[in-house]
């Protein structure tokens, strides 16, 4: 079966490749326990040393390959936030930072429109 096209909106354009649907429900799972771990981190009290989350880092690789990376302990709020998002081939790559929500957004569309 081939992939499905996935649509990222950026701040200036968009960038689309294929991605497999039970891939993109990987990435919205981790997504989902990056939101609460980023929560957690910000629920310290001043003064406090919150425990340290653990980063997202996911990679998949099919006709592209796609990495996206999150610190949760930098960002005040999953609103805030914003993820790397890397995704090359043998002949171009592109990395840039775009916000959380926006992510979110996209991938919950692409597994809409999927079904």
């Amino acid at each position: 079966m081939t992939p499905l096209p996935c649509r990222i909106d950026l701040e200036a354009g968009s960038l689309t490749f294929n991605y497999a649907p039970d891939a993109a429900r990987q990435l919205q799972d981790r997504i989902q326990t990056l939101v609460q771990s980023i929560k957690v981190a910000s629920q310290a009290q001043p003064g406090d040393r919150p425990a340290p989350q653990p980063n997202l880092d996911y990679q998949y690789a099919g006709e592209v390959f796609l990495e996206v990376f999150c610190n949760p302990n930098i960002w005040p709020t999953p609103f805030a936030a914003k993820v790397l998002l890397t995704v090359r081939d043998d002949r171009i790559r592109l990395s840039l930072e775009t916000p959380l929500d926006r992510l979110i957004a996209n991938i919950n569309d692409y597994l809409d429109n999927s079904r």
